[in-house]
């Protein structure tokens, strides 16, 4: 029935083996919390929730007066819920995937390739890269979140080559000369970043591994001895090594900034723009697709020569890669974090203890909302009944529709919101 066009979700769980596990696991904490039904297995990892209308992954929609059981089918008859400017942009379809990710070990060193090369790589391996779309995303951590983020500075990669021999033999000595000749001119230092790069990853595994396990040792002894490793990334390097022994990922830290997120802060990693999530919990919303381009830290499909040719070889500070939230003019309740595309934006709703009324502005687009902390009631002439919020609930509100929330936690309430701004 279509007179209700706000209704409770209930959303995909994806059990990766990256994830945290159990109610470690942020993930895991939401469902049980969103549903007094669920069970949580205390030795299965809990990696992603899925909030949207993606085919592997369609949430079910927990309203028995709508007919259609899923959201993608609700969307397919009812288009005009997306609002109209997102329903013709966007041929119909809730142009994002809106998550939350629980990180315990790190996943693949990756980029997303941008329309054209998703195009065709599609048309070339469509068993690989599943669909024509390009995949921006953005994250915005829950709990300290991690990540390696986008080349580093080249003062920062020489040092490393000084440093690390066992790094300076995978690059090799002319590769590295080119990169320390090239400073100051940006367009060679991106080809003579390249170079560096595209070696270091073209190595045959059983170099790679002698040259990994050699350095692996030396960080060992020197840890074990109290000498202070961190000028080489030590920690990070055991780390990583233990959860994926022998990968040239490893060494990648070397190339990559380490990116450290505090609750609420972000990263947006465009097309071609090379990263890796090492450890955390966050929000995560990105364009409807499946294209990601993988090389190292994993056991996927790896294409190091895509990869290797795709990438954006602008060096760059760790801070830069901190996307900036801008407060709503009109509501000091609301975070904006607004990406360069416009697939989505992300709304943070933060409630303080002293209001007990909250009006849910309504927006030109469909939306998909999730309370993270907090208890509420919710009306909306679009819901026909009220709706209860607690941690973990998730809801859909078409486009132009407002919901009206009565606050009955004492600490006030936390919720996240996306949408498409266009």
């Amino acid at each position: 029935m279509e007179e209700v066009r706000v209704f409770p979700l209930t959303c995909a769980v994806q059990n990766y083996a990256w994830g945290k596990v159990g109610l470690d696991s942020e993930v895991a904490k939401l469902v049980i919390g969103g549903d007094a039904l669920a069970v949580v297995e205390a030795d299965k990892p809990y990696a992603e929730l899925w909030m949207g209308a993606h085919p592997k992954g369609d949430a079910q929609i927990k309203d028995n007066r709508i007919a259609q059981t899923t959201l993608g089918q609700w969307i397919a008859h009812f288009p005009a819920c997306l609002g109209s400017k997102v329903k013709d942009t966007f041929q119909g379809q809730l142009p994002f995937l809106f998550k939350v990710l629980s990180v315990n070990t790190a996943l693949s060193i990756q980029a997303h390739p941008n329309k054209e090369l998703a195009t065709r790589l599609h048309t070339q391996f469509p068993e690989h890269y599943p669909d024509t779309n390009h995949k921006p995303e953005m994250a915005i951590a829950l709990t300290r979140f991690e990540g390696l983020c986008g080349f580093r500075p080249v003062e920062e990669i020489l040092e490393f080559l000084e440093k690390v021999p066992e790094f300076h033999t995978l690059v090799g000595h002319g590769a590295a000369q080119e990169l320390r000749a090239s400073v100051g001119d940006a367009d060679r230092t991106s080809q003579a970043l390249k170079r560096c790069f595209t070696r270091m990853m073209d190595w045959e595994k059983k170099v790679v591994v002698e040259n990994l396990n050699e350095l692996v040792k030396r960080v060992t002894e020197d840890a074990a001895a109290g000498k202070d490793t961190s000028g080489i990334n030590g920690d990070l390097l055991l780390r990583l090594h233990s959860q994926y022994p022998g990968d040239i990922g490893c060494f990648s830290i070397y190339f990559l900034n380490h990116v450290v997120l505090n609750p609420g802060q972000a990263m947006f990693l465009g097309a071609n723009e090379p990263h890796a999530y090492l450890y955390g919990d966050c929000i995560e919303c990105m364009a409807c697709s499946d294209n990601t381009v993988r090389a190292g830290l994993t056991p996927k499909y790896i294409d190091v020569n895509t990869l290797c040719e795709m990438l954006n070889y602008s060096p760059a500070p760790a801070s830069s890669k901190i996307f900036p939230c801008l407060q709503d003019p009109s509501d000091p309740c609301v975070s904006i974090y607004n990406p360069p595309v416009p697939d989505f934006t992300v709304m943070r709703i933060q409630i303080p203890a002293s209001v007990k009324q909250y009006n849910i502005a309504p927006v030109d687009s469909a939306s998909i909302l999730l309370a993270i902390e907090g208890e509420a009631t919710g009306t909306s002439p679009a819901a026909l009944s009220d709706l209860t919020l607690t941690r973990g609930s998730v809801l859909f509100v078409s486009a132009n529709e407002s919901v009206s929330l009565h606050i009955t936690s004492q600490s006030g309430m936390t919720l996240f919101r996306a949408c498409c701004l266009l």
